[in-house]
């Protein structure tokens, strides 16, 4: 089939090139000419592992392309248009900024001819309310579905070739919505041919499924990040309390580890999004536990910088005010929000580098992937990409992304290195009693 797909972002981009491998002709379409020209050199203009691979050979055989002037007979002539804008929150509160999501629209309405019936399909995180109000603008032109995106970071090329369930949002109508699902089931018929669950709903609960999706792990995070402070409290340890919770089938170990919390595009904004439509439709018990999930969250990060002046201080008595980091060398180890990813969205690690120099200390940080850029964003930070050279001379470490060549560290050889052994695991990635027996001053979040 032909598609385009609107946006060529993090999700736009991996979205065309999946499509064209499974053989459609895709055209991506972006308003950033330099990234739209960057993928049409089959170049990621991000790090996500698997997606050179994919960019590559459609480039070549020209089956994927990109551009940031679409002609009217590119739009005209295609089968599927998706949406993959970003939705960002709000400058002016919680909510979700859906001015591209409309641009896109515009762009359709611009091109596409009356009485026609391609089929625009959102990927885009949005709020109740969205879909309808893009097939209200579309009628007579198009038909709309809504078709949220569940992809992991890092595991983005998998998650859209082999999902664990596709969702339609169709139109009421029954004849619109058997159309729709026609076209659509075409776009992914080898994906549905593996078996990937297909479920079919309302506009309205499909918008709610990716936002419902990320506000319950986020409170999952939240959840056990509070019972971090519990054990921390009770003299516990977390982690051999969420590997008992684990266990148990109903909840599992995934998104039980306490540490220093969450971060990146999507949680942060989708749980606040969510809790302001709860407020407007005055769901006043999902708006209160949301902001909690998100008071939780960002309260970790507050915690480890207590952690960092609680060392500098010299001794784990409390916090006396906040002295003690003028001056003192800190490496960071981690920018990006997780690891195998190079997004440095609200990530947990920036945020608390910066607090860090802001209190006075030299922070060093250093990531493999996410350092492009941070000198000019964060010039208050000292960006370091090998390990070693970041390590040397370090009075305080703390652990804040774990990438795998962080955690598989050797701790005498990352003893040698430092002015002082001393670790903070905000990810509670380490085995501390490696570290201990190598001579450092370990803590952990919740041991």
């Amino acid at each position: 089939m032909r598609l385009t797909v609107i946006g060529c972002g993090y999700l736009g981009a991996v979205h065309a090139a999946a499509m064209a491998h499974l053989g459609h002709d895709v055209l991506g379409i972006d308003t950033d000419p330099h990234r739209a020209s960057t993928l049409a050199r089959g170049e990621a203009p991000f790090y996500e592992p698997g997606l050179p691979e994919l960019l590559a050979p459609g480039a070549a055989d020209h089956r994927l392309r990109f551009t940031a002037e679409p002609t009217t007979e590119d739009l005209a002539l295609a089968d599927v248009h998706f949406i993959a804008v970003g939705t960002p929150q709000s400058a002016h509160g919680g909510g979700a900024d859906l001015s591209q999501v409309f641009s896109a629209v515009d762009l359709l309405l611009e091109h596409l001819p009356e009485g026609g019936s391609p089929l625009v399909v959102g990927k885009s995180t949005v709020p109740v309310g969205t879909a309808r109000e893009v097939a209200r603008r579309l009628a007579g032109r198009a038909h709309v579905v809504w078709n949220p995106e569940f992809l992991r970071e890092g595991l983005a090329v998998k998650d859209t070739l082999h999902p664990d369930r596709i969702v339609y949002g169709l139109p009421d109508d029954p004849d619109q919505a058997r159309a729709a699902c026609q076209s659509l089931d075409t776009v992914y018929a080898e994906l549905l041919a593996e078996g990937i669950p297909r479920i079919t709903m309302d506009y309205a609960t499909a918008e709610l499924v990716k936002t419902a999706a990320n506000s319950f792990l986020a409170t999952k995070i939240s959840f056990i990040n509070a019972m971090s402070a519990m054990c921390e409290a009770a003299g516990a340890d977390v982690t051999v309390l969420a590997q008992a919770l684990g266990h148990d089938q109903r909840i599992g170990h995934r998104f039980l580890q306490a540490g220093v919390g969450f971060g990146g595009g999507c949680l942060p904004k989708d749980i606040r999004a969510l809790r302001a439509s709860a407020v407007s439709m005055g769901v006043d018990a999902l708006a209160d536990l949301l902001a909690q999930v998100d008071a939780i969250n960002q309260a970790q990060r507050e915690h480890i910088v207590e952690l960092a002046v609680q060392h500098a201080q010299g001794g784990p008595e409390g916090v006396k005010g906040m002295e003690g980091m003028e001056g003192m060398a800190v490496t960071i180890l981690g920018a990006a929000f997780k690891p195998n990813s190079d997004d440095r969205r609200d990530s947990p690690a920036l945020d608390v580098a910066d607090r860090l120099a802001q209190l006075g200390a030299t922070v060093t940080i250093c990531d493999p992937k996410a350092l492009d850029g941070v000198a000019q964003s964060h010039p208050g930070l000292l960006p370091q990409v090998d390990v070693e050279e970041a390590l040397k001379g370090a009075e305080l470490v703390l652990l804040l992304t774990e990438w795998q060549q962080f955690v598989e560290l050797d701790p005498a050889r990352a003893a040698e290195l430092v002015a002082r052994p001393i670790i903070i695991d905000g990810r509670n990635a380490l085995d501390p009693q490696a570290w201990r027996a190598a001579g450092w001053s370990y803590t952990g979040m919740g041991r």
